[in-house]
């Protein structure tokens, strides 16, 4: 477990969450090279060792430039560079197959990793290639865990509390969750630009919680213009990731075939998608965070109006229903936020609320907070549960 430093404090990045990036891909494969300098293509990542032993077993590889040679062997993760030997590895039989050290931080000058013959073991550090910044894998990995929750013990410690106060908790978090989102699509900004950004954003959010690595790494591998022009279908984005796509227990709507084809037809329709955002951010409303009603901000600004015109003007309605609410509050205001400034954070906060947890929905119903036409659900409410549960969860 590593304490790293966050933008509202500090946070725990556990082992085993770096474990699973390594098994999703979640990260630049392009741009992977040993801290020697190598070129390292995964072939496979090897099966997840969740008993003694090296972390992932079986793994092939080419470390090395145009005609490597495929290596089948064993992956060792760590946090750390230097708890290969903390943990008296390469005294361990048992490792004496690792062919990758995988480390999240950079080790230290001259540090090398050692196998028991005195062989240098190549090091792949993960930091510098992850898709998103740290304290955003470990707050959805966090969401993860309470998704498969009940919602009883949120209702026992908020239930007692007064409407105004759990109102200013839930804003509260609300708040918070908003600046990270508009935190992390800044940093996106930067390293991709307006576009390429727009682009990465929406993929990664058509392939839910399930499918974000391998929608990231084909929105790297097939940029924009290529999916205006027709260079790529969906068949083809879909069969370059044939072996890591994950369809156990996805709904039929959120299969990545539908999703990819769902893409393909968006942006032959849109080519110019991410200008035509970048326009419709000038006519967005401004709305105060001031406790009024979710109900009738919707009525006095137009809500539904406003999403049926956001629908068809930048996604010519390919994508519809809760997975577009999830495309404008997780990716469109939080990039146009970061790029042109505003206050967005009203807009954001009593827009339609997605796709949540059920534990999250069923709380804020038996709370009182979401009831029906009196009290719709909004995205902020929702959010702001989240963020008090991963406070919650921290302490």
């Amino acid at each position: 477990m590593a304490e790293v430093q966050g933008l509202y404090g500090a946070f725990s990045f556990p082992e085993k969450l770096l474990q699973k990036i390594w098994l999703r891909g979640d990260f630049d494969g392009a741009g992977a090279l040993t801290t020697d300098g190598h070129q390292v293509r995964v072939l496979h990542p090897g099966k997840w060792n969740l008993l003694g032993g090296p972390d992932f077993l079986g793994a092939r590889l080419r470390i090395g430039g145009a005609g490597a040679r495929e290596i089948t062997g064993d992956i060792e993760v760590h946090l750390r560079a230097g708890d290969w030997q903390a943990h008296g590895h390469a005294r361990d039989p048992a490792y004496d197959h690792v062919v990758l050290h995988v480390v999240l931080f950079p080790p230290e000058r001259d540090q090398v990793t050692l196998g028991a013959d005195g062989r240098v073991i190549p090091v792949l550090v993960l930091l510098p290639l992850l898709h998103r910044a740290l304290e955003e894998f470990a707050g959805d990995e966090a969401v993860e865990a309470l998704a498969q929750r009940p919602a009883s013990r949120m209702v026992e410690e908020l239930g007692p509390l007064a409407r105004p106060e759990l109102e200013a908790l839930l804003t509260r978090h609300a708040e918070m969750r908003w600046r990270q989102k508009v935190h992390f699509a800044r940093l996106r900004l930067d390293r991709l630009g307006w576009d390429a950004a727009c682009h990465h954003a929406a993929l990664e959010i058509l392939g839910y919680r399930f499918n974000r690595a391998p929608m990231l790494r084909v929105a790297a591998r097939w940029p924009l213009a290529e999916w205006g022009s027709g260079a790529v279908t969906a068949d083809e984005a879909l069969a370059a990731e044939v072996e890591t796509w994950s369809v156990q227990g996805v709904r039929p709507a959120n299969h990545p075939r539908v999703r990819l084809a769902q893409y393909a037809a968006w942006v032959r329709a849109r080519p110019d998608w991410p200008t035509r955002v970048r326009d419709l951010a000038r006519t967005l409303p401004v709305i105060e965070l001031d406790g009024a009603a979710t109900r009738e901000v919707r009525r006095v600004h137009g809500f539904t109006h406003l999403r049926a015109v956001l629908g068809e003007s930048v996604c010519a309605d390919a994508v519809g229903g809760t997975r577009f609410d999830n495309l404008v509050c997780d990716g469109l205001l939080p990039l146009i936020a970061a790029r042109e400034g505003g206050r967005l954070a009203g807009l954001w906060h009593h827009w339609f609320p997605g796709d949540l947890p059920p534990a999250i929905t069923g709380g804020l119903r038996r709370l009182a907070v979401f009831d029906g036409r009196a009290r719709p659900a909004c995205h902020g409410a929702a959010q702001g549960l989240v963020g008090w549960l991963i406070e919650r969860e921290a302490r």
